[in-house]
């Protein structure tokens, strides 16, 4: 087995779209579905994914296969494809025939799947992710980013400029600190809605999420959500009002964290934000929203 095999046969696959037609894979909009039928693209973000010859690629939502295709093509050792919409999954059949036992695909739920028994490190998850639920399942990777060497993720535009945002940007947000407390964030790509079938309504980019290993250990990422949530859920008003539906006594955390009271979350650094998360686990004041920590 090589990869030029490999590649061979797969170019003899009949084309996506007739893929799509034989199996009537109409994209459904429950499924958050927007199919990726330009090779050349998904050759693109393929690569934006780095070295794919050792360890497990998992990739989220296959659909026809198209970035599949381009996975195997471009080199990957192994991949491993969840899939929940079952007509996609004897669609994909003769592809995993092609890429002579480099794909296996799942049914299942990605939002519930356990990815650390998927196959052997390094663990790199590149998807064209279904919108509805692109941030859930970028929010669960996170919380288990220790396991995972790279992500390289479709999300909207908006989405994407979120994530990568910087303090003070319009698109700063809670996704903003969470990520990049987390990972090392870029935009890798960005793609027009007319790539897509059907096109959606917005443009759509890649984004490259390495995650920081060692793991930060600088606050308790539980409690980080926590403090961002209260922050952003109210994001005009300053830090000592947003911050009341999480602590009782605002002004006394951010004190300790050297944050003026008046500040508001789109200008706190992510470092701000780990400090305002410590100094609100150290105190042993009532709070409405966490649970005091032990002696």
């Amino acid at each position: 087995m090589t990869q030029k095999s490999i590649a061979d046969s797969i170019a003899t696959l009949p084309p996506l779209r007739e893929i799509i037609k034989a199996h009537d894979l109409a994209a459904r909009k429950s499924l958050g579905q927007n199919f990726l039928l330009d090779l050349n693209l998904t050759g693109k973000i393929a690569r934006s994914a780095g070295d794919l010859s050792v360890g497990t690629v998992v990739e989220v939502g296959p659909g026809p296969g198209g970035l599949t295709r381009a996975l195997l093509s471009e080199g990957a050792a192994s991949v491993v494809a969840i899939e929940k919409d079952r007509r996609c999954l004897e669609a994909l059949a003769p592809l995993v025939l092609a890429s002579q036992g480099r794909l296996h695909v799942i049914e299942g739920d990605a939002l519930t799947i356990d990815y650390g028994a998927l196959g052997p490190a390094p663990l790199k998850i590149v998807a064209n992710l279904p919108y509805n639920i692109a941030t859930p399942l970028l929010i669960n990777w996170l919380r288990n980013a220790d396991g995972i060497a790279s992500l390289s993720l479709m999300f909207q535009k908006e989405v994407a400029e979120r994530i990568v945002a910087l303090p003070g940007d319009r698109a700063y947000s809670r996704l903003s600190v969470l990520c990049n407390w987390r990972c090392d964030t870029r935009i890798s790509l960005t793609l027009p809605p007319q790539a897509f079938t059907p096109p959606p309504k917005v443009s759509s980019a890649v984004v490259s999420l390495i995650p920081k290993h060692p793991d930060p250990t600088d606050c308790d990422p539980a409690l980080l959500e926590l403090v961002t949530q209260a922050a952003f859920g109210q994001r005009r008003k300053m830090l000592r009002g947003s911050l009341k539906s999480l602590v009782t006594q605002p002004e006394t955390v951010l004190e300790m964290a050297n944050i003026a009271p008046t500040r508001r979350a789109e200008e706190l650094s992510v470092a701000e934000f780990t400090a305002l998360t410590r100094a609100i686990a150290t105190q042993k004041i009532p709070a409405a929203g966490i649970t005091p920590p032990p002696e």
